[in-house]
């Protein structure tokens, strides 16, 4: 599979050294072109629909969080290539698909490419057809804790958990719940009956997802309605369930 792409570094050698490793290691990926700050970048979005941005940290009059701020509804994943490592953390709450440290290590550089590269065809693989997970149901039941004992729910009713704190919120086809269990406590207790962790606040029944739409990392519809953010790091596992 092909995949597009826009190189935003400030540093002019950086971004000669970035497109000779794509186009010596990385043949698939067409670059569509650079930019050297956040509203050089901004105006080749305006014009381009690139796959992955390659995105350095640092730049002059703005930084790459600046420029995320500016480009909320994105649908390219994000793969940071900068300097310096104490921007991880940041990174990982930008939702980005990959961090690569300078020097770029071509080794790291073809995974980068590469888990961009399963990401962008499993999403091509889902538009526009119907979501058949591999489980087809939620079965069994779970018991959760009350004041004066345990209610037992249908596995198959949950249509998604929401961690609130050390609290779980249960979402069932009628009416939640709200259970002193940590969302944790249920990921393991679930994920042998067909469900996943989407985001550090979200587990879901895969069996209620009826849509998934690009985006940042993503989102899921569910057959209530309800849409949920997927995040950058879960996107891979969530996109594996469907065929």
């Amino acid at each position: 599979m092909n995949v597009t792409a826009i190189i935003v570094d400030d540093e002019a050698n950086s971004r000669i050294i970035l497109r000779n490793y794509l186009s010596k290691y990385c043949k698939t990926v067409t670059v569509l072109g650079e930019a050297a700050s956040v509203q050089e970048t901004i105006e080749l979005l305006k014009s381009h629909t690139p796959d992955v941005l390659f995105l350095d940290v640092e730049m002059p009059y703005g930084n790459a969080f600046d420029l995320l701020e500016q480009v909320p509804d994105r649908t390219f994943e994000i793969v940071f290539v900068t300097a310096y490592d104490h921007y991880a953390v940041d990174a990982l709450n930008a939702q980005a698909t990959y961090y690569l440290l300078k020097p770029i290590a071509i080794d790291n550089l073809i995974k980068a490419v590469d888990h961009v590269t399963h990401i962008k065809q499993r999403e091509t693989a889902l538009l526009d057809t119907v979501l058949v997970p591999k489980v087809t149901s939620a079965e069994g039941k779970i018991t959760i804790p009350q004041q004066d004992g345990f209610e037992v729910l249908q596995i198959s009713d949950i249509l998604y958990c929401e961690a609130d704190d050390n609290y779980t919120k249960i979402y069932l086809e009628k009416g939640n719940k709200l259970v002193s269990k940590t969302l944790k406590y249920f990921e393991e207790s679930l994920s042998s009956h067909g469900f996943i962790r989407i985001h550090k606040s979200y587990l879901v029944n895969v069996s209620k997802v009826t849509r998934y739409k690009k985006g940042k990392g993503g989102s899921v519809v569910l057959s209530s309605g309800k849409e949920l953010s997927v995040s950058s790091s879960k996107k891979g596992a969530l996109l594996d369930y469907f065929k």
